[in-house]
């Protein structure tokens, strides 16, 4: 799905916001994220970091979450922002959490330049293992 210029405006603000709130005194990277449901409605997270790494939660994931918990089961776009010049794209397991939800969505990377990634996720992550493997 291609995102409208308003639809990518929102979700880079709503994912540059939620940066602000990011736990990061270890790794200093405060993420932002924001997903956009097939309702309409967009829910938000940031990276938590934990002094036990492995317990880190990426700021995708929180997103992602809120949204399930909330209620949302389909995600139609994913935006993250990461304050570096150039656009990162998310994790390995943020892209399968994504995929759960949203195995088409848009993932739409921005960062502190105009510079931006906009790819589906079936091309960040392709012959993905979802539901449908288990039935």
């Amino acid at each position: 799905m291609s995102l409208s210029p308003s639809q990518i405006r929102r979700l880079a603000a709503a994912a540059r916001r939620a940066a602000r709130s990011s736990y990061a005194p270890y790794s200093e990277f405060r993420v932002g994220a924001a997903v956009l449901t097939a309702s309409g409605k967009i829910f938000s997270g940031c990276n938590v970091e934990n002094a036990s790494s492995g317990l880190t939660i990426c700021a995708e994931r929180t997103a992602v979450f809120t949204a399930v918990a909330a209620g949302q089961r389909r995600l139609v776009a994913v935006a993250v922002y990461t304050p570096t010049p150039r656009p990162t794209a998310p994790c390995g397991a943020c892209r399968q959490v994504i995929h759960e939800f949203g195995p088409t969505a848009t993932v739409l990377c921005v960062c502190d330049s105009p510079d931006r990634i906009e790819i589906s996720l079936d091309q960040l992550l392709p012959k993905a293992f979802g539901p449908k493997d288990l039935r």
